[in-house]
């Protein structure tokens, strides 16, 4: 095992893995998004394979895709003020039908 940067990691596995995806706002909030939807049962855990809903962790995403709505308001490019906008909506339904 190896530290860097504050965290230790294991090279074998490192080796193994593909590479990550860029860090950039628009992929961090699909992210949460794509969590999102796991946590509504609208797609499979990539962990487990199933389906299933968990209300409670999926409002706490929400929220937390709404509080970066706010905060970052006026400070993201158009392109990610949209995407923000249409992924908070989209979510926000995807819980009214999971709720149901």
């Amino acid at each position: 095992m190896e530290k860097g940067d504050g965290f230790i990691m294991d090279q074998s596995s490192e080796k193994e893995e593909k590479p990550l995806p860029k860090i950039d706002f628009s992929s961090f909030v699909l992210s949460l998004y794509s969590s999102g939807l796991v946590q509504l049962g609208k797609v499979e855990d990539p962990s487990t394979g199933k389906k299933a809903v968990h209300l409670d962790l999926a409002k706490h995403t929400i929220e937390i895709i709404a509080m970066l709505e706010k905060k970052t308001r006026g400070n993201l490019n158009e392109e990610e003020q949209n995407l923000l906008k249409a992924l908070l909506s989209e979510i926000r339904m995807a819980f009214v039908e999971a709720k149901a």
